[in-house]
């Protein structure tokens, strides 16, 4: 009777697992999309590259493209591989080689200048690097020093408003400034330079009016009224001034101590190494 039993439960245990085996065989082959000889498509993977605002219409072309590209390539490669020499292979095998060996590098010493390199940099730095190097900071792009101011034609106080632009008491343009929301864009520092080409997208002058030294202008037109005082001009080819290219010295001075960092980490590299008995020359 026991002996019984015991076959029983031993047919339904593997009755049981090879039904479950034949479920899970069909499932992963409901998953799949295509095949391209041995390589599968599952459904996993195309989950990403479907929006989730499109149609059901939309869906379906964008898997079959995407079908159809996953096929085009997977051939392409097969037939790549049977047709290529063994030399091509062992190039291209050494191109992979090296680019992952740079990659890897790169990010290495990428990781060491973010850990060690000093940011700091101070005004006289930057002052004595704009000394040294002068001549090769000059202007490819005309500069200005300009207060504009755009209002609407139908503003009150006008007049008012002309009187404290012109004027260059501090405490007028303070005032004006109170004012700025109802105005629709302005400038009012004017001890900044500035390129030319950026002020032309907001002033309807061109760019011979505004080269031109103008204690004051003027123009109306259908969106407003425009004023505009240049107080200073700097043609190109002439010497950038040092307040308008501090961004870029900065960049300069960083990339200068990061060449030189990543020289010193490289020969304290080689020396561990050599003290080490990992490196040798014969």
């Amino acid at each position: 009777m026991r002996y019984l039993l015991a076959i029983l439960i031993f047919l339904i245990l593997f009755t049981s697992c090879d039904i479950f085996t034949l479920q899970e065989k069909e499932n992963v082959k409901s998953d799949i999309i295509a095949i391209v000889n041995t390589e599968k498509l599952f459904k996993d993977d195309i989950k990403s590259i479907i929006p989730s605002n499109v149609t059901k219409q939309d869906s379906i072309i964008i898997v079959k493209s995407y079908v159809k590209d996953w096929a085009v390539q997977r051939l392409l490669l097969d037939k790549a591989k049977n047709n290529s020499s063994l030399e091509v292979v062992n190039e291209i095998d050494e191109l992979v080689k090296d680019y992952k060996e740079s990659l890897l590098i790169n990010s290495y010493k990428e990781e060491l200048v973010k850990q060690r390199l000093d940011t700091l940099i101070t005004e006289s730095e930057i002052d004595s690097f704009y000394k040294v190097n002068k001549e090769n900071f000059k202007l490819n792009e005309e500069l200005i020093k300009i207060r504009y101011l755009h209002i609407s034609e139908n503003i009150n106080d006008i007049d008012e408003i002309l009187k404290l632009f012109k004027s260059d008491d501090i405490l007028d343009l303070e005032d004006l400034e109170k004012q700025e929301l109802s105005f629709k864009f302005h400038q009012f520092n004017d001890s900044v330079w500035t390129a030319v080409d950026k002020v032309l997208l907001k002033l309807p002058f061109s760019k011979e009016k505004l080269l031109k030294k103008t204690k004051f202008i003027q123009k109306q037109d259908s969106l407003g009224l425009y004023l505009v005082a240049i107080k200073d001009v700097l043609p190109r080819n002439e010497i950038a001034p040092v307040s308008y290219i501090k961004p870029t010295i900065k960049q300069m001075i960083l990339h200068r101590r990061k060449i030189e960092l990543i020289r010193e980490i490289e020969k304290i590299i080689v020396k561990d190494a050599i003290q080490n008995n990992n490196f040798k020359t014969y």
